[in-house]
């Protein structure tokens, strides 16, 4: 779930970059930069998720987001509606993993006395 809300994201960072063009004193190179530059750390940090420090860099990416709301004012929004979605993508998926450990231990262990006692 967490490398669905980066990929939504970076599709979001990146129109964020082409919003500011008209928006801000940015030039239009500088903001197409940070638009694709954050859209980019977005996809490596979905490609990270299973290796150290991709879920860091997940939620490094989220507090640029909120961050980038004093170069685009409805950032401020649309930063806390992914941070908000990205925690609950990522806690909802450590749940899900503890359950499904637990469910294989006992799975192992109904297996063993199944077989034991046939």
């Amino acid at each position: 779930m967490c490398a669905a809300i980066l990929v939504l994201q970076a599709v979001v960072l990146f129109l964020t970059g082409v919003v500011s063009i008209g928006t801000t004193d940015l030039g239009a190179g500088t903001a197409l930069g940070i638009g694709v530059g954050l859209a980019v750390i977005c996809v490596v940090a979905a490609g990270l998720l299973g290796r150290p420090g991709g879920y860091a860099l997940g939620w490094l990416v989220q507090a640029v987001s909120i961050a980038l709301g004093f170069l685009v004012t409805t950032m401020f929004f649309l930063g806390v509606v992914f941070l908000a979605l990205w925690a609950g993508a990522y806690f909802l998926g450590a749940k899900v993993d503890r359950e499904k450990a637990e469910r294989e231990v006992l799975e192992r262990e109904w297996q063993a006395e199944r077989g034991a006692g046939a």
